[in-house]
């Protein structure tokens, strides 16, 4: 984590220093600084930071970050520290922004109580939003989740259902049954939009979005960018994948900087693999190619061997939109 402290005593600088041997922080410090305007200095350190730890006084904390606290999928991590070195607070940001888990790490260094005031923890319930982050989920819905944890808070049974089988049971939900009357609400962990049971379900439902999806890409020179977004949202809703779960995107090295697969990445907020035209010549041979393509890049077929050599198994076909191919791969169990 990006990690500033924030201190306004000599004691604080001292415990600065404890904390300096074994993690690396950036320290503001009021009896160091000539300049040490709070509110100004918290604002830059609210955009800038990971996490946040105020050595001082818990209302001084509070009022500093008041005006610039968002959401919690945005907040950093907040943490006080009193200047007798006592407690060790989480503040903000418990679950998604990590203080939780800070706090137990700044107060095993510093033989201090950490308090933690969240009620999932404080039950031993893992909320939705913990699970997400243990396993690289994105959260469909956040006033879902808070929903979900107030349930789970007010001991009702919540179903946990995992489409591919991969996490096991986090403390506090019960497995999915046929039944679902039983269950006051279900987390469900998928990359699709719908599941086949949906229709039949007549409780709330939070999705936990895997990404697991990996899109094989090839297109002409100079691809309209508005073109390519629209068909490739069209061809992943066409086969009942939301593109919230795309993970990659992969392609030929000599389209890395085509734009409209520059733009696409950003759109879809996923990572691209590039390959040689000599690693996707060692396994073009399993699918269908193209003279054309040979011609222009070197090799006979993009989207599917990209996908394969992404480590993705093929869920379509080359599929041929317009001027751009495009193969949808999905991760293995071991992502």
């Amino acid at each position: 984590m990006n990690t500033a402290i924030v201190t306004f005593t000599l004691q604080g600088n001292e415990i600065v220093k404890k904390l300096s041997k074994t993690m690396t922080l950036v320290h503001y410090s009021k009896e160091l600084c000539e300049d040490f305007q709070l509110s100004k200095l918290t604002k830059t350190l609210m955009e800038q930071y990971d996490a946040i730890i105020f050595v001082g006084a818990l209302g001084i904390a509070v009022r500093a970050i008041a005006p610039y606290i968002t959401s919690k999928d945005k907040d950093p991590a907040v943490i006080v520290i009193d200047n007798g070195c006592k407690y060790v607070i989480s503040l903000l940001s418990g679950h998604l922004g990590g203080a939780n888990e800070l706090c137990l790490k700044l107060s095993s260094i510093l033989k201090a109580e950490a308090v933690i005031t969240t009620a999932t923890d404080s039950l031993g319930i893992e909320a939705p939003d913990i699970v997400a982050k243990n396993h690289g989920l994105l959260i469909e819905d956040l006033k879902k989740a808070k929903v979900i944890s107030s349930l789970l808070v007010a001991g009702k049974k919540v179903a946990f259902y995992d489409e591919k089988g991969i996490i096991s049971l986090p403390s506090g939900y019960v497995p999915k049954s046929q039944n679902l009357e039983q269950f006051s609400a279900l987390v469900l962990v998928t990359n699709k939009i719908k599941n086949i049971e949906e229709d039949s379900w007549e409780i709330p439902v939070l999705r936990l979005i895997r990404k697991d999806i990996v899109l094989g890409i090839g297109c002409k020179k100079n691809y309209s960018e508005e073109t390519m977004l629209e068909k490739v949202k069209q061809a992943l809703m066409d086969n009942n994948i939301d593109f919230r779960a795309v993970k990659a995107l992969a392609t030929v090295e000599i389209k890395k900087d085509e734009r409209a697969i520059i733009k696409l990445k950003e759109a879809l907020n996923c990572n691209i693999n590039i390959f040689t035209l000599e690693e996707i010549k060692r396994v073009q041979h399993k699918y269908e190619g193209s003279d054309f393509v040979e011609n222009v890049l070197g090799v006979r077929a993009v989207c599917e061997p990209c996908v394969e050599l992404s480590g993705a198994k093929c869920l379509t076909y080359k599929l041929n939109l317009g001027g751009m191919t495009l193969c949808i791969g999905e991760m293995g169990d071991k992502l």
